[in-house]
């Protein structure tokens, strides 16, 4: 990226969960790199976490706080730490759901009605999975996990399973549901 982009270019990822840092450090411009994690589908999710390393100067930060606005996001701001902040919080919410269903313990469906109507949210963490990527779910899980070793990212075998089946959600029409 050094050779063909001019030295004040921005570098952005939209990783979802890797070290933004140890990008950084494969430039010779480590205080203009940071993430900019858009969330799917991107022209209708409202949010924009911008992720700041120990290295992104605070010029970098502000530009990129500033592009997000013009796109009209919210924005919040996370440190480079594994999972950042929303898939810190939603990769266990949704291996506690397919450990659920793997255990036996709810239907697929009762288990994403219950979080749609009992917790308001949009879909429930079944279809979530589908609608984000089984493989995505699990690398996303597998990468916090090597980085924390905190057994809430522990990917039960299930996913393992699903994903290693070819089983991906949404993108090849088999999931925890299937697509037509």
């Amino acid at each position: 990226m050094d050779k063909i982009c001019p030295k004040h270019a921005i570098l952005a990822t939209n990783t979802s969960c890797l070290s933004i840092i140890e990008m950084a450090m494969a430039t010779s411009r480590p205080d203009k790199v940071l993430g900019l994690h858009f969330f799917n589908p991107a022209p209708v999710m409202k949010l924009l976490e911008v992720i700041r390393t120990i290295a992104t100067s605070e010029e970098t930060l502000e530009v990129s706080r500033r592009f997000g606005e013009s796109l009209g996001k919210v924005i919040v701001v996370a440190q480079d730490a594994p999972g950042f902040i929303v898939n810190r919080l939603l990769i266990p919410f949704l291996l506690h759901a397919i450990s659920l269903l793997e255990a036996s313990t709810s239907k697929r469906e009762d288990i994403d009605t219950a979080i749609n109507l009992g917790l308001g949210h949009p879909m429930g963490p079944l279809k979530l999975a589908d609608f984000i990527g089984l493989d995505v779910v699990l690398s996303v899980a597998e990468a916090i996990y090597e980085e924390l070793k905190a057994p809430r990212y522990a990917p039960p075998i299930l996913l393992k399973k699903m994903v290693a089946a070819g089983w991906l959600g949404r993108k090849t029409a088999k999931g925890f549901y299937e697509y037509h």
